[in-house]
């Protein structure tokens, strides 16, 4: 009897110890599954957030597309197509002595009327904080900055190392504000030297000076007379490179003068398609 009893006792201990390690494996199981998902599912976040992470990084330095050039500067200083298919109907603004009291007022009435332009700086305009700022937002508005020398001095009247500080030192200037140096290069007076051709040329600037402008003689030192002779003038030609200033005059007329020569059927051309040097 007490065999029978002994038995029967090993065989209820068989049952539950093998009950048990059930247990215990399908507590295991129903715990690694959960684990390995989410072990799962952070890889797979971790790889997305590295694959936008370089798709940004891709982004950002993706080098901006180079514009195809479509006119050059003549010889005579007019804005030509480089091939025959190009419209030739087309004129230029250019706005020297930047930046004035009025440059990013005529800035901002050529934006709101999608034209763009030359914006021809003077290095001893942009020594304090304010005018600095004034050539970022100009640059950043998408406009082209270029060099007007530094103190707007007869070049033929200095020596050539007073040239290249007149010159260089704009570049410079300009580089330090906007992080590029400038690709054009505009005389005052329209007055070049052999010696500031080669400078220009060494630093990648095309020379420009212009077909005509007239806001610096008194007569037309007013919105109508002004306007009135930027449009009407016999000057007033295919590739026309127009010369104005950063004067109140100007920027009262500037509107008006965009109206009449789209009147006349000129296109205000994008001086980012004239080609450059650089």
């Amino acid at each position: 009897m007490k065999k029978i009893v002994a038995g029967m006792l090993f065989l209820l201990c068989c049952v539950i110890i093998s009950a048990c390690s059930n247990t215990q494996n399908t507590n295991t199981s129903s715990h690694s599954e959960p684990a390995d998902d989410k072990q799962q599912t952070n890889d797979s976040q971790q790889s997305d957030h590295k694959l936008d992470e370089k798709e940004s990084t891709d982004s950002i330095n993706k080098p901006e597309e180079e514009v195809k050039p479509k006119y050059k500067v003549s010889d005579v200083w007019s804005i030509v197509p480089i091939e025959d298919h190009i419209n030739k109907r087309v004129v230029l603004i250019t706005i020297d002595d930047a930046p004035g009291k009025y440059a990013l007022k005529m800035a901002q009435t050529l934006k709101n009327m999608d034209v763009n332009a030359i914006f021809f700086v003077n290095g001893h305009l942009l020594e304090t904080t304010k005018k600095k700022e004034m050539l970022k937002q100009l640059n950043d508005m998408g406009f082209v900055i270029g060099n007007h020398t530094y103190s707007h001095a007869s070049l033929p009247d200095l020596s050539k190392i007073e040239q290249r500080k007149e010159i260089i030192r704009v570049n410079d200037m300009v580089e330090e504000i906007i992080g590029e140096r400038p690709k054009f290069f505009r005389a005052p007076n329209g007055e070049n030297t052999d010696y500031s051709k080669q400078i220009a040329q060494e630093e990648g600037m095309t020379l420009m000076n212009w077909s005509y402008g007239y806001d610096w003689n008194k007569e037309y030192m007013s919105k109508d007379a002004l306007t009135d002779i930027m449009i009407n003038t016999n000057l007033l030609v295919n590739g026309a490179n127009l010369l104005m200033h950063d004067r109140k005059w100007t920027e009262a007329a500037l509107e008006d003068i965009v109206k009449g020569l789209r009147d006349k059927g000129y296109e205000l051309v994008d001086p980012k398609l004239i080609r450059t040097t650089k």
